[in-house]
């Protein structure tokens, strides 16, 4: 047994120290450029910067809609692409457009409220981008009239 153990103990070190070709030779010049500017661009971000974060609507009559447009410009590096944006209730819908904006460039999303509710409301807008956060973060607020006694809606 004990001899067993040794044999296999000394075929296991040949095995291993036999395997000493230098895996340097093998990496081609060419790839190593293009992973150094692969991974250089990967610390460049779009960056968006909006106008105005929060839209306050004022006071509006319950089942009138309304809508904003918030304007941003990418003030990164990179071209900006929204993946997604979505509100905190169904009330409220943003859209987009699923066009990069260049670094530079300007762009729009536009928030529709349905004036669903009464009283203060606010109501958060999140969007997914390849910024280097991932998400910004938007609000409207509005005060939402109840319609009058007798009123048909």
């Amino acid at each position: 047994m004990k001899k067993g153990i040794l044999v296999l103990g000394v075929l296991t070190a040949m095995i291993f120290t036999s395997c000493k070709e230098d895996a340097t030779s093998k990496v081609k010049e060419g790839n190593i450029e293009v992973a150094a500017a692969r991974d250089a661009q990967a610390t460049e971000f779009p960056v968006m910067t909006f106008d105005e974060t929060e839209y306050d609507f004022g006071s509006i009559d319950k089942g009138n809609p309304v809508d904003h447009k918030f304007t941003f410009t990418n003030t990164g590096k990179a071209p900006l692409v929204i993946v997604d944006a979505k509100s905190s209730c169904g009330c409220t819908v943003p859209e987009y457009s699923k066009n990069p904006v260049a670094p530079g460039e300007k762009g729009e999303l536009l928030v529709k409220y349905n004036a669903s509710g009464t009283n203060a409301i606010t109501k958060m807008i999140t969007i997914k981008a390849n910024t280097e956060k991932g998400t910004e973060t938007l609000r409207i607020k509005a005060f939402v009239n109840a319609p009058a006694a007798g009123a048909s809606k």
